[in-house]
């Protein structure tokens, strides 16, 4: 007798953004992202997830990432069983989100959260019937072939 299992996933209904951020070793510089992407998911104009991915990190990053998701009914944590990499990381972040839009964050503080209104409100107008978006701070394109490539975000189809 063969079983079948179906993978059921569950999603918020509605949600307007997903925020992806892979971490790998980001104790240091977490208060300070949680912070800045707290404020940033206030100010805007739909339901939010925040998805951190942790990629293997040896600090206390998970730890910290643990006592915020408790905290915070919006923050969602994906633990990876070891390092696999940055592109793993945000694959998997992608993969999970439940949004319209989805937004890929590097934790560091790069690309730092404040950037991501620039990509906001020119992608609020631009049709969304295909995966669009650009990194601000370095203008690359986004595609549904190559989402990682986006730094900043992108529309679903």
């Amino acid at each position: 007798m063969q079983e079948s299992v179906q993978r059921i996933r569950t999603r918020a209904p509605s949600l307007r953004y997903s925020l992806v951020l892979p971490i790998y070793n980001e104790e240091e510089v977490l208060p300070r992202l949680v912070e800045r992407i707290s404020a940033l998911t206030a100010k805007l104009d739909g339901d939010t997830e925040v998805i951190f991915v942790d990629d293997g990190s040896s600090d206390r990053s998970v730890s910290y990432l643990r006592g915020m998701v408790a905290a915070e009914p919006s923050f969602r944590l994906i633990e990876l069983s070891r390092n696999f990499g940055h592109q793993i990381a945000i694959s998997a972040g992608m993969e999970a989100a439940s949004g319209e839009a989805v937004i890929v964050m590097d934790a560091d503080l790069q690309d730092p959260p404040r950037s991501f209104s620039t990509w906001w409100r020119s992608g609020r107008t631009a049709s969304r019937s295909s995966t669009q978006g650009a990194s601000a701070a370095r203008a690359k394109p986004c595609s549904s072939a190559s989402p990682p490539a986006c730094s900043i975000g992108c529309w679903r189809g």
